[in-house]
């Protein structure tokens, strides 16, 4: 490992030794989305399910869009780790219809979103922090734009935004990633070359926070033409800033029935900005594992999930925070 700590008792406790307390938690299911954050707090999570109130946790490889449908063609996963909000309209109205019930805030700050440029570019060009400049000046951005990945609930918003605003017919490509590492990967290459580079990205994240970016401004926020463009069909869709996006752990209503305990340790479950930023810069430094990260962040900030826990979960967990 590349962190110090009590080693023996680590790797005890995810090899699942000593699960007998809250013996009454039973299987859970819990996505693990396929994006940096959403897997270690998939991995903070399960932890603490496993070793602090003994449960069978099976973790199901997920993006946004596939988790919601799945819960509402299925019941199941019975935690959905998280959701950005803004770009699943789905997930509300599976709460209206009761299937499922938001029990925290994993961002305590809240997410952000938007369409971004580096630093750079825009100290040497400043008419690029508008939309409009980028428009007028698509050779100064490479004449490029990055989409949100597929499979990604924001996709289809970009999607929708995109034809509104002219980017074919003002030279500009869309470029659509497979992945949300292949957006790392080209901000990370734009920035050591002093390239241009023009497109979506997202926070709390370790490239935001190792490499400064501006976001480009698209006028107000309209709710009304942010949430159409949001739905797969959207009759007419309409320019649109951006908004601080809530980024929520949901559960079935099944599962809070029947595993209140678990419910109530989720409602606990919250990261700062800051905190998941340190986090997310540490595993990429040390390219380390979701596991790993997920040691990290037990060791660093034990008075944090300590707090979360019941007091017999804390009891049990107790020589890990010594």
């Amino acid at each position: 490992m590349r962190i110090s700590f009590k080693q023996a008792l680590w790797a005890a406790a995810f090899c699942g030794i000593g699960t007998s307390a809250h013996a009454e938690c039973g299987k859970v299911t819990i996505t693990e989305m396929n994006w940096a954050s959403g897997a270690i707090t998939t991995g903070v999570a399960k932890f603490l399910m496993e070793q602090g109130y003994g449960c069978t946790v099976t973790v199901v490889p997920s993006s946004t869009i596939p988790a919601v449908t799945s819960v509402a063609e299925t019941g199941e996963p019975d935690i959905l780790t998280e959701i950005w909000v803004s770009t699943v309209p789905a997930y509300k109205d599976l709460e209206k219809a009761g299937k499922i019930k938001t029990v925290a805030k994993v961002f305590s700050d809240g997410g952000e979103e938007g369409w971004w440029i580096p630093a750079y570019l825009a100290e040497e060009h400043p008419e690029l922090k508008t939309l409009d400049g980028v428009l007028k000046n698509p050779e100064l951005v490479g004449g490029r734009f990055y989409n949100c990945p597929e499979g990604w609930g924001c996709r289809t918003r970009w999607d929708n935004l995109i034809p509104v605003y002219g980017f074919k017919e003002h030279g500009i490509e869309v470029f659509n990633p497979g992945s949300g590492e292949t957006l790392a990967t080209a901000i990370a290459s734009a920035y050591q070359d002093k390239k241009p580079w023009f497109g979506y990205y997202w926070g709390p994240t370790s490239i935001l926070g190792k490499y400064p970016m501006v976001r480009v401004d698209r006028g107000p926020y309209d709710a009304a033409a942010f949430a159409c463009a949001s739905q797969p069909v959207c009759a007419d869709p309409k320019p649109t800033g951006d908004v601080a996006t809530e980024v929520l752990t949901g559960i079935t209503t099944a599962f809070e029935k029947r595993e209140p305990e678990i419910a109530k340790l989720l409602s606990n479950l919250s990261f700062t900005n800051p905190q998941m930023n340190d986090l997310l810069a540490w595993q990429e430094d040390n390219k380390a594992s979701t596991q790993e990260t997920t040691v990290y962040f037990l060791t660093k900030y034990k008075e944090v999930w300590k707090s979360w826990l019941s007091p017999e979960a804390a009891e049990k967990l107790a020589e890990l925070t010594k």
